[in-house]
């Protein structure tokens, strides 16, 4: 499993309005609507149920948010780039700009672990981190988030 296998290249973006969690699920619901054919509203809810287990945000500026959907048969996921850092509970307090969402099955087990687990090590990475928040453009972030997996250990 890599990166490329979890997002496709129009499911990156830049956002510049966000300035709560509400707004950036909806923006993230949106995208998955418009890529992967996901049902906004559920979607939504599903993120919203998953942070009140607790919040997403893992630090150092990054927020993991994740669910599982309906309707999906692989994990799937979405990257926002914020413009502006924003409040997201996240766990050492720092504002959050850095956003790699992930959806997948009800049913998906260890895959969707995995694919939890390959993004986590991506955004620890403070070099690939530095790369994101420097670019704007979102095939430019796409070339970042997926080649940064290539050069490290499985």
């Amino acid at each position: 499993m890599d990166l490329s296998s979890l997002l496709k290249p129009a499911a990156v973006r830049v956002a510049s309005h966000v300035t709560s969690k509400k707004r950036l699920f909806q923006d993230l619901a949106d995208i998955a609507m418009s890529v992967y054919r996901l049902e906004p509203a559920e979607t939504v809810n599903a993120l919203q149920e998953r942070e009140s287990l607790g919040p997403t945000g893992v630090g150092h500026g990054v927020a993991l948010p994740h669910a599982r959907l309906e309707g999906l048969d692989r994990v799937v996921g979405v990257f926002i780039r914020l413009e502006r850092a924003m409040d997201f509970d996240a766990v050492d307090r720092q504002p959050v700009d850095l956003i790699f969402a992930l959806f997948a099955p009800k049913d998906s087990g260890v895959d969707h672990l995995k694919a939890l687990a390959l993004v986590s090590r991506t955004m620890r990475d403070a070099a690939t981190c530095a790369k994101l928040r420097s670019n704007d453009d979102p095939a430019t972030l796409y070339a970042v988030l997926t080649e940064s997996r290539s050069t490290q250990a499985a």
